[in-house]
């Protein structure tokens, strides 16, 4: 298994860090953020809020996808559309398993 896993998102990374568009030092640049705020407010200098609001309802998503929402209620719910919520599905079934486990960490202790 690769740096990255076998999964087709860690064949996408391998292939796009050899380009050197550099996802590794974008990684290490969110691993070096101590608070919420410092988080947010780099994500506002390196994001448009479109994309801001992208990620946040794809998380938003997942979240639903794992308490087994069907997608109809997902798309009412969240106003994603079908295909967003196919994609996160996707990533969920077959991808490395990033939503699994910012959902598990962010989401221990929490009551619903």
């Amino acid at each position: 298994m690769g740096v990255y896993g076998d999964s087709p998102v860690g064949v996408i990374f391998m292939i796009n860090r050899k380009k050197g568009l550099g996802y590794a030092a974008f990684a290490e640049a969110l691993l070096c953020l101590k608070t919420k705020e410092e988080c947010l407010a780099f994500l506002e200098d390196i994001c448009t809020i479109k994309e801001l609001d992208s990620l946040a309802q794809r998380l938003e998503v997942a979240k639903l996808l794992k308490k087994e929402m069907t997608y109809t209620d997902i798309a009412e719910k969240t106003g994603a559309s079908t295909a967003t919520i196919s994609r996160v599905n996707r990533a969920l079934v077959y991808g490395s398993g990033g939503y699994d486990t910012v959902i598990g960490r962010c989401d221990s202790g929490k009551e619903d």
